[in-house]
């Protein structure tokens, strides 16, 4: 499912009208995007925490050439999964 779809089935299981849908999913991207920059954690019961996780710099190789280079420091958000969901997933047979 993408972003699309979502909006698609909010539209279909709430009939409501496609830009409020559309406006709801990007309000709710964008405030876990504005969280996450300022470092806070965003829990969603049930489903599952966005966090930032911190690399510190380091020295790497190019694969190509295997030239030593520099790696610099920095920080990328990080999906950890519910129990709730987990479990969901986890017992529903495909």
């Amino acid at each position: 499912m993408n972003k699309s779809d979502l909006i698609e089935r909010l539209v279909e299981i709430h009939e409501m009208p496609r830009k409020k849908a559309e406006e709801a999913v990007d309000l709710l991207f964008d405030l876990i995007s504005k969280a996450l920059v300022k470092g806070d954690r965003v829990e969603i019961r049930g489903f599952g925490s966005f966090v930032c996780k911190h690399y510190r710099s380091r020295s790497g190789r190019n694969p190509r050439t295997g030239a030593s280079i520099h790696v610099p420091a920095k920080r990328l958000p990080f999906f950890k999964v519910g129990k709730e969901l987990r479990e969901r997933v986890d017992h529903i047979s495909p």
